[in-house]
Order: C-alpha cells, then structure tokens, then sequence
C-alpha cells in the first residue's frame, strides 16, 4: 500500500453575529488582539418527522495587529461578519491544576457585513413658483450663438 499524501489545507469560512462585543487587549509585546464570538446558524430538514429545525454554534474568534483593532472599533454586539480563517487548538491550566482545552478560529480575513446607517435621506423639494414674471416666450431667451 501506498503512503498516503495528504495536503495542509486547515480553511474556515464562516459567517455569523456576534453574541457580545469584542475585547481588546494587548500582548507584552503590545501586540493588538481581540477576542470575539460568534453565533452560526444551520438550518436543515429532520429525516424523520419532515419538520426544519435549527442548529446554532457559538464560535471563538480571534484576530491580531490592524484587524484586532478595526474589530474593536467597528464591530458590537449583534454585527454580522464574515470570518475567513483557520482552526487552531489551545490547551491550558487552570488556577486549580484543570487542564482545559478550547479549538477557536484565527482570523485572517474579516469582511464586515451590515449595511452602513443609512444618512438622512435627501427628498426633492418643490421649487416655488416665480412671482411676477410671466412666463418666457422662447424668443425671449438669450442664446450664447
């Protein structure tokens, strides 16, 4: 049998809001990285009873340098983004000797997705009418030739 080659392909594509605002902070090297989590949903027929239920994930989020701060300055509670990004594993200890461990998502790329507030709309004002002047005959007008 042959070995077996696999590629190293680890892509995350998601999209989703997030369910609190971001936090920022910053490394000892002060290095910019903000944490955030989002809620994706899937939606999908149930074999069984026909009936469409809903699934719902909450992701881990994270993003560094010009993202991280971009993320903290234009994104809340309830935004929806796009997170291109690769899955990544942690493992710590807790104050109590736990080990703990949590997979989260390594933005390289987050693509805002709510629509701008829209700016005051401008309506077309009725011009009022000339007073006093009765209306030009076409011979009237000036022409530059």
């Amino acid at each position: 049998m042959k070995p077996l080659r696999l590629g190293y392909l680890n892509a995350v594509y998601l999209t989703g809001r997030l369910v609190a605002d971001p936090e920022l902070r910053y490394t000892q090297k002060g290095a910019p990285v903000c944490d955030f989590r989002i809620a994706c949903s899937r939606r999908f027929k149930n074999r069984e009873t026909g009936e469409w239920q809903e699934e719902t994930l909450f992701i881990n989020i994270v993003a560094w340098q010009r993202q991280a701060e971009a993320a903290n300055d234009y994104l809340k509670k309830g935004s929806a983004v796009l997170i291109d990004g690769n899955l990544r594993s942690r493992q710590w200890e807790t104050s109590q000797g736990d080990k703990r461990s949590a997979i989260e998502v390594v933005a390289r790329r987050i693509q805002f997705l709510d629509l701008p507030p829209k700016e005051e709309e401008v309506t077309d004002t009725e011009v009022p009418a000339e007073t006093g002047n009765e209306a030009k005959d076409v011979g009237d007008i000036e022409t530059p030739f």
